[in-house]
C-alpha cells in the first residue's frame, strides 16, 4: 500500500499560509483544519494551516512524514440518514516544533499572509506561570509561546493599520479569548515589553471567545485497516468525527468578512454575545448527557445510543430536554428545538458506543453545572418542580450509593471526599434524613437545596418508588 504524502497523492499546489494553529490533536485536525480545507474549496479563502507543535513529545513527524496530508472521516446521523465519508485534508502544510528551533518558531510571526491563530491547549492551556520570566528561551505555556510570538511579529510589523490578526482559541473554558488575552497582558508586563506594543497589540489583534461542538472520537484503531484499504493510502493520521459541527464566535468586530463561511455552507455563527449558545450547548447537550446516566444505567441500560432508543428511558430523555430544559432558556424557540433535534440526532450515532458509565465520571459536579440550574429556573418560571429532572436528581442520589438494588457493586469515580460523604450518609437507615444531609450539603450544590419547596418530597418519592419497581 502506498504511503500518504504530497508526492505519491500528486498534490503539488501551495496556497499562502493564512492561519497559525498551536495544537496538532485529533479535535483540531478533525474539526478546525476540516473547517479551513473546505473553505479552499467552496470559496475564495486560499489559505493554509501552519501548525505549531504544543508539547515537547508531539505528532510533529508523524504529520510531516505525510506533508500534512490525512483524512477525515465522518461517520454518524445527519438528517436521519446514515453518513460514512471521507475528506482527504489538504490544508495543512507543516509542523512546527518550537523545543527543537525556537527561532523558526519566532519567525512564523513574520509571515504577512497570516491573518488567524487558533489553539486548543485542552483546558490547562490559557494560563500565566510567573515562573516563566524570559522570552530569552522558549516561555514554558502556551500564552508565554504566542506573547513571545506576537512581539516578534510587533518588531516588523509596528504599523497598526496593517498586518491585523484574529485568535480564535478552542479550548474548552468560558470566555478562553478573554483568558488568553488576559495572560498575555499579564506576560507584556512580566518582561517589562514596551507600552507600544500593548498599544499595537490592542489595535492590531482581536481577541474571540468561543464555542466548539463536534464529537471526534480520534483515530478509528480498530477498523483503521478497513479504511486504508478503501482510500487506498496508509494513513496513519485519519481521524473519525460525527457529522455534526457548529462554531460559534464571538467578536465586536466583523471578522466574517473575511472567513466567508456562509458561502460554504458551514455552521459557523458570528455573534457579539455567545452566552446564550453557551448555556444551550451546556443544559441541553451536556445536561441531557448528564440526567440520563445514573436513571440509564439504574435501568440496566449501557450506553447513550440505547438509552434514547429504549422505550423505558426514551421519552425520559425527550420530556426532559424538550418539556423541562428548553422552557428555561431565552434563545427563539425554533432554534432551541433545531438544536435540540440534533441532540437527539448525535445521541443516536449507530458508530459510537458511549458508555453510561464513562460519562459517570464527576457526576456530582457536572450535576450542579449542566443541570441544576434547569431544575432551579423552572422552578422559578413556573412554580412547579420538574417531574424528570427531580427524577435525575433523585436516582443520582440512588447511583452515589454505590450499589444497584439487586446488589451489584457500581463503579463510582469522583472526588475522595465525595465518594466519603455519600458512603456515611447512605449508612442511615432514614431515608428522610439521608436527603436532608445530601441537600443540605452545600460544598455540593453551592446552597442549602432543602430550601425550594417539595424538592425533598419529590427526591423521597422517586426513591421509593425505584426501590419499589427495580
Amino acid at each position: 500500500m502506498k504511503k500518504l504524502n504530497r508526492k505519491t497523492h500528486h498534490i503539488e499546489i501551495k496556497r499562502p499560509i493564512k492561519v497559525l494553529q498551536f495544537g496538532e490533536g485529533n479535535f483540531l485536525r478533525g474539526f478546525v483544519d476540516w473547517i479551513f480545507d473546505i473553505l479552499n474549496e467552496k470559496s475564495d479563502f486560499n489559505g493554509d494551516v501552519q501548525i505549531v507543535q504544543p508539547i515537547e513529545n508531539g505528532m510533529g513527524n508523524l504529520i510531516n512524514e505525510q506533508d500534512g496530508l490525512y483524512h477525515v472521516l465522518l461517520e454518524g446521523l445527519q438528517n436521519g440518514k446514515k453518513v460514512q465519508e471521507t475528506r482527504l485534508i489538504t490544508c495543512v502544510r507543516e509542523v512546527i516544533d518550537p523545543f527543537n528551533d525556537y527561532k523558526a518558531f519566532l519567525k512564523l510571526g513574520k509571515n504577512p499572509d497570516l491573518e488567524f491563530i487558533v489553539s486548543n491547549t485542552t483546558e490547562a492551556g490559557i494560563v500565566f506561570d510567573p515562573e516563566d520570566n524570559s522570552f530569552e528561551v522558549l516561555p514554558r505555556t502556551f500564552p508565554g509561546k504566542l506573547t513571545a510570538l506576537l512581539y516578534y511579529r510587533f518588531l516588523h510589523f509596528k504599523d497598526v493599520q496593517s498586518k491585523k490578526l484574529t485568535v480564535i482559541p478552542c479550548e474548552l473554558i468560558d470566555r478562553n479569548g478573554d483568558k488568553l488575552k488576559a495572560a498575555i497582558l499579564n506576560y507584556i508586563e512580566l518582561w517589562n515589553l514596551p507600552d507600544g506594543f500593548k498599544i499595537w497589540l490592542e489595535n492590531s489583534i482581536t481577541f474571540c471567545n468561543t464555542l466548539v461542538d463536534r464529537i471526534v472520537p480520534g483515530f478509528p484503531g480498530d477498523t483503521i485497516g478497513q479504511i486504508q484499504e478503501k482510500i487506498g493510502y496508509k494513513d496513519n493520521l485519519v481521524v473519525k468525527t460525527e457529522p455534526f459541527h457548529l462554531w460559534v464566535i464571538e467578536s465586536q468586530k466583523p471578522i466574517e468578512n473575511y472567513f466567508p463561511t456562509e458561502e460554504a455552507g458551514l455552521d459557523i455563527k458570528f455573534v457579539s454575545d455567545i452566552t446564550p449558545y453557551r448555556t444551550r450547548k451546556v443544559r441541553i447537550l451536556n445536561g441531557a448527557h448528564t440526567a440520563m446516566v445514573p436513571v440509564g444505567y439504574l435501568d440496566n441500560i449501557e450506553t447513550v445510543k440505547e438509552t434514547v432508543e429504549h422505550p423505558k428511558t426514551a421519552s425520559f430523555v425527550h420530556q426532559v430536554i424538550f418539556d423541562e430544559i428548553i422552557p428555561t432558556l431565552d434563545l427563539p424557540k425554533e432554534e432551541l428545538t433545531l438544536f435540540a433535534n440534533s441532540v437527539i440526532e448525535r445521541f443516536k450515532n449507530p458508530f459510537v458506543k458511549h458508555q453510561l458509565i464513562s460519562i459517570a465520571l464527576n457526576s456530582i459536579s457536572k450535576f450542579k453545572v449542566r443541570v441544576l440550574p434547569s431544575l432551579l429556573e423552572y422552578r422559578e418560571r413556573t412554580q412547579k418542580l420538574p417531574k424528570e429532572l427531580v427524577k435525575s436528581f433523585a436516582y443520582l442520589i440512588i447511583f452515589y450509593r454505590g450499589k444497584k438494588k439487586n446488589g451489584q457493586d457500581i463503579p463510582l469515580k469522583d472526588d475522595e471526599n465525595i465518594l466519603t460523604f455519600f458512603k456515611e450518609v447512605w449508612q442511615d437507615k432514614d431515608l428522610e434524613v439521608v436527603v436532608q444531609k445530601i441537600l443540605r450539603n452545600k460544598a455540593l450544590w453551592g446552597a442549602n437545596l432543602n430550601e425550594i419547596p417539595e424538592l425533598k418530597n419529590g427526591i423521597i418519592k422517586e426513591i421509593n418508588s425505584y426501590n419499589s419497581h427495580h
